[in-house]
């Protein structure tokens, strides 16, 4: 309904550093940070973030360059380690130290880079249909390229933009994301031509900087000091490229503690939101 659309959640505006984070944020407990993939916005929760107020206070927010968030201007930027720093400091604005995360799509990587680069504050995190930038493109074969040849044409940036320009219906079909509120969210980003280069820029920051942190990090042999929970989606490609969604993480944690296959396609939390949240619920509750 409507009507119950983040009901008593806040919209804020919360300056950073690098510049303003547009986020929505309720209930009470201990906090949670939900962020968003492409081509959606914060608003994509808007039926699991409610139910997780119940016990936490859930910050939905805006991933640097997507939605009402600031848009970086250089590809470096766009990098995970840079809209990580972003977050965080918007997260110190709001007064939390110490934070769960959970991550889906795009936003999986920064979340990941976010527990990767502040362990102090990151206590629990959950990765949604992600493996590391790094694993993925040095596993990348052709079914990868075959499914995912999006991440290379959107790296192109001004020559995706003007495709998606020409025909953003194609793109982005304006039925593609559900909910009234949630859709008129998402209309309003992907028909955004500053908001669409902010998007298409997270993806050549992934191939120009966020796959040499990770080899970086993995090189040095750091790996995620919090417990971690994956989710992926069973009518999606996870387990068509991976077979067990969590064999790639295993140089990365050894504190996997939870993983669940959800009954969806791939933008989860629109189409299986109580599973969501189920899954969100139990892995916080038991282990940040």
């Amino acid at each position: 309904m409507a009507d119950d659309f983040f009901r008593t959640f806040a919209e804020k505006r919360v300056e950073t550093p690098a510049g303003m984070i547009r986020l929505r944020i309720g209930g009470s407990g201990f906090p949670l940070l939900l962020l968003h993939g492409h081509p959606r916005t914060h608003t994509t929760w808007y039926e699991v973030a409610p139910s997780l107020a119940r016990k936490f206070t859930v910050v939905c927010a805006d991933l640097p360059g997507f939605g009402q968030s600031y848009q970086p201007i250089t590809v470096a930027q766009s990098s995970g380690r840079a809209k990580a720093k972003a977050l965080h400091a918007c997260m110190s604005a709001l007064g939390y130290q110490r934070f769960g995360v959970a991550g889906h799509d795009r936003g999986a990587y920064r979340a990941f880079r976010l527990a990767m680069d502040f362990p102090e504050s990151v206590t629990c995190l959950v990765v949604m249909d992600g493996v590391p930038i790094y694993e993925a493109l040095t596993r990348a074969d052709w079914r990868f390229a075959k499914a995912w040849w999006h991440w290379f044409f959107f790296a192109q940036s001004e020559k995706a933009q003007a495709a998606i320009r020409a025909d953003p219906d194609l793109w982005y079909p304006p039925d593609a994301a559900r909910g009234k509120a949630n859709r008129a969210d998402y209309l309003a980003a992907t028909r955004n031509a500053a908001v669409v280069r902010g998007m298409l820029a997270d993806y050549r920051a992934g191939l120009e900087f966020d796959h040499a942190d990770d080899a970086a990090d993995k090189k040095a042999g750091r790996r995620l000091a919090c417990p971690l929970g994956l989710l992926w989606s069973a009518l999606d490609d996870m387990e068509h490229l991976y077979g067990d969604p969590a064999e790639p993480w295993a140089d990365w944690s050894d504190r996997l503690v939870y993983e669940a296959r959800i009954m969806s396609g791939h933008h989860m939390a629109e189409e299986a939101p109580d599973a969501v949240a189920r899954h969100l619920e139990k892995f916080f509750t038991d282990h940040c």
